[in-house]
């Protein structure tokens, strides 16, 4: 082996070592390096030394790719998110990989859906060029070849029972959404009808009866909130006053959806949108309304992401506790002896801010 040297004291390889090289350096046999780095406890605290001690004269770095193939890791957790432009999701991941870090685990992230075909809308607010939500079976496809010990699922993922058949010896989580279908697997998100319950409650406080949401059918969760919005609206004696209108996780189709109410005759006097995003867009439409009429409009988001802390936006929200949300679905992973946790419910919390309060 072409060896290049360092100092007089050392000789490192020309190439990339190998396993076998750091073996050969520490004076024990590949069997014995190797479960060194495989996390065993068959190798005796001499044996363990010199070998980390080969592997840091040569410069040695185990292959992680090659180990996982192999099925040695237990390192490596896979994460998949529903949309990179939800800063929510961002969240989730963040405080999900602080959390798998403290236990050695390394994640590699990629979206979980199909380039160029999520739904969404231009800056004018019409229906952009993108289709369906679908599943990028080639990324679930990579994943399940690579063979991750664990799998995160961060957002509403489409055809998730095909994420579960590419990773069958993967312990799977679900974070920040809900299943379209029995899965088997745990699920870890905020309290949507808790968290519309505290929006409703702050807007009745303030003086509104006439509010409407724009959201609706789409994924599980906006499903959710507006079947929440209706039943806790109805429950409020204000039913008949329960306007929901389309628009997705984007400020263009909030912007559309405001713009849909505003534009009526007999407007609401208050909006609560699907999330932060679509809650800038709705924003954009009550300003524009409040010009023209002079009647402001109240607005409320959900996610309470950094978007609405911007002092410019000062967006009410709310917290669905994104840090506990990621770390909980980061410990279920860890926890392989938990696989009877069937959904965990994180408790939201209301963040007021100047878009909704009465001036």
């Amino acid at each position: 082996m072409a060896f290049m040297s360092v100092d007089e004291g050392t000789r490192l390889p020309s190439r990339r070592p190998t396993i076998r090289d750091v073996a050969a350096q520490a004076g024990v046999s590949k069997s014995v390096a190797s479960r060194v780095y495989s996390g065993s406890t068959h190798v005796s605290n001499e044996s363990r030394r010199r070998v980390l001690e080969a592997a840091e004269t040569l410069g040695f770095r185990p292959n992680l790719v090659a180990r996982s193939l192999a099925g040695q890791r237990d390192d490596f957790v896979g994460i998949l998110v529903a949309d990179l432009y939800n800063p929510v999701f961002a969240e989730v991941v963040d405080a999900a990989r602080s959390e798998l870090a403290l236990f050695g685990k390394a994640g590699l992230l990629t979206s979980a859906l199909s380039p160029g075909v999520q739904s969404d809308a231009d800056d004018t607010g019409r229906e952009g060029s993108r289709g369906e939500a679908l599943l990028d079976d080639h990324a679930v496809a990579l994943f399940g070849d690579l063979r991750p010990a664990r799998l995160l699922v961060v957002g509403s993922v489409p055809s998730l029972d095909r994420v579960v058949s590419a990773a069958p010896h993967a312990r799977i989580v679900a974070a920040s959404s809900i299943p379209e279908a029995p899965t088997g697997i745990p699920f870890v998100r905020g309290d949507d009808d808790a968290g519309m319950r505290l929006l409703i409650d702050h807007l009745i406080e303030e003086g509104h009866s006439d509010i409407a949401h724009v959201g609706g059918p789409g994924s599980p969760v906006s499903t959710l909130r507006a079947d929440a919005f209706r039943r806790l609206m109805a429950e409020r004696g204000l039913g008949d006053r329960a306007r929901v209108v389309p628009g997705g996780y984007t400020r263009a189709l909030g912007l559309r959806g405001a713009r849909s109410l505003l534009e009526t005759q007999d407007p609401p006097t208050a909006i609560i949108a699907v999330n932060d995003l679509a809650g800038l867009g709705v924003l954009e439409a009550a300003d524009a309304h409040a010009a023209r009429t002079g009647r402001r409009v109240a607005v409320t988001g959900y996610d309470n992401t950094f978007l609405a802390a911007l002092p410019r936006i000062a967006l009410t929200s709310v917290d669905p506790g994104s840090d506990e949300i990621g770390r909980e679905a980061a410990r279920l992973l860890l926890d392989d002896a938990d696989v009877s946790v069937g959904e965990v419910l994180v408790a939201p919390k209301l963040i007021v801010r100047e878009s909704s309060r009465t001036r």
